[in-house]
């Protein structure tokens, strides 16, 4: 009697044996994958970040350069950010997106660029 198709003529405790193979080796396979989580780890612990000498430079070098970026007049994503209000009032979105990797784009930031903007934000993003 044939259980599966691609089990053939074995008994059912073969086909047990050979299904409990196959999922072995499929959960060492997604074990010994990149998380992509980790990559995305932030320490935020020793000192506090500040806006005024962490934050601010990184998005005038990164993100607010131009108008088909975040620079005067942009309406891409969030909008404009050059100062400590448009900044603040898009913290969560830059957040979210400093840690996809999805901004800046045709960049990169440096895991102590991407720390600054995270832990900045998480610590209530004071203008400091």
């Amino acid at each position: 009697m044939k259980l599966i198709p691609f089990i053939g003529h074995y008994s059912k405790s073969d086909a047990v044996k050979r299904a409990l193979v196959i999922v072995t080796a499929i959960c060492l396979v997604q074990a010994c994958k990149k998380n992509d989580e980790s990559s995305n780890a932030v320490n935020c612990g020793g000192t506090t970040k500040s806006f005024a000498v962490d934050v601010k430079p990184i998005v005038q070098a990164s993100c607010a350069f131009d108008s088909d970026c975040h620079g005067s007049g942009s309406s891409s994503g969030p909008g404009s950010l050059l100062n400590y209000a448009e900044i603040f009032n898009a913290r969560s979105i830059i957040r979210s997106a400093v840690l996809s990797g999805e901004m800046p784009q045709g960049a990169s930031l440096s895991a102590a660029e991407k720390n600054a903007i995270v832990c900045w934000v998480d610590s209530g993003a004071p203008n400091n």
